[in-house]
């Protein structure tokens, strides 16, 4: 006769994968630690087909498909822990998300728009670990929860009225330098942000994302911080169309 603890040990672990059935592992469970990671290949491919202006060669872009594959396999198959340095998680998330959208492009280049992709931020394609994710997931579950706002101008989604695609690759050691930059430009891009002291047209992504920019100031203080013109307290704020075209010299 089997002794009611013995039957306790066996049945227990069933129910726990029952319930844990078609759920997706809490990240940290699913992933290992890392120090250091090779963001170079990416940084190439970077300097090879972005200008600095952020517009994309996705032709040329196409012939280095496995290139890109296989940086995207390597981040997969070393994911980041959330006990890794701030500083490594960004640079992981932002690379991470930016090639992704690349290779989510180039999967269905020539086209007009990211937006002529089925959910092109609600499928589960990105690999991380063992799991899949979303680019929506990567953007909303792991680059925001850590409250850093200027990832909206580090994250490109492959449109006009996104912040540019920078042609290098972000890095732990740099990422403090490169966040500054990419929000100074996008904000003084007259191209996004229409700013002068008593008028103001902003992008989208600042009334999306506006409690990421005003958890501890207003949206115009923020804007002030960066801003080379400087806006009064009291301007009226208006929001720009959003040009979703590809992100490709016209």
């Amino acid at each position: 006769m089997i002794k009611l603890k013995s039957l306790f040990s066996i049945v227990l672990p069933f129910f726990l994968l029952l319930n844990c059935f078609g759920q997706k592992p809490p990240l940290e469970k699913s992933i290992k630690s890392t120090d250091s990671l090779d963001h170079a290949p990416w940084d190439i491919l970077l300097k090879k087909y972005v200008d600095e202006h952020g517009n994309v060669d996705y032709a040329g872009f196409k012939k280095d498909t496995g290139l890109l594959d296989n940086y995207l396999d390597y981040l997969a198959d070393n994911p980041i822990a959330d006990t890794a340095e701030k500083e490594e998680r960004l640079a992981y998330y932002i690379n991470l998300y930016n090639a992704g959208t690349v290779h989510l492009i180039l999967e269905h280049y020539p086209l007009k728009s990211i937006k002529d992709v089925f959910r092109p931020w609600g499928k589960d394609w990105v690999r991380i670990g063992s799991n899949m994710y979303s680019l929506g997931e990567v953007e909303h579950e792991m680059l925001r929860k850590m409250a850093e706002p200027r990832i909206h101008f580090a994250i490109n989604c492959a449109s006009y009225s996104c912040p540019k695609l920078l042609n290098e690759a972000y890095t732990a050691s740099k990422i403090e330098e490169q966040l500054e930059r990419a929000t100074s430009h996008f904000i003084n891009d007259p191209s996004k942000n229409k700013i002068s002291r008593d008028g103001v047209e902003l992008s989208k992504i600042f009334k999306w994302y506006r409690d990421d920019f005003t958890k501890v100031k207003s949206l115009i203080d923020y804007l002030n911080t960066y801003a080379d013109s400087k806006i009064s307290q009291d301007s009226d704020i208006d929001y720009l169309m959003y040009d979703w075209g590809l992100n490709e010299k016209r």
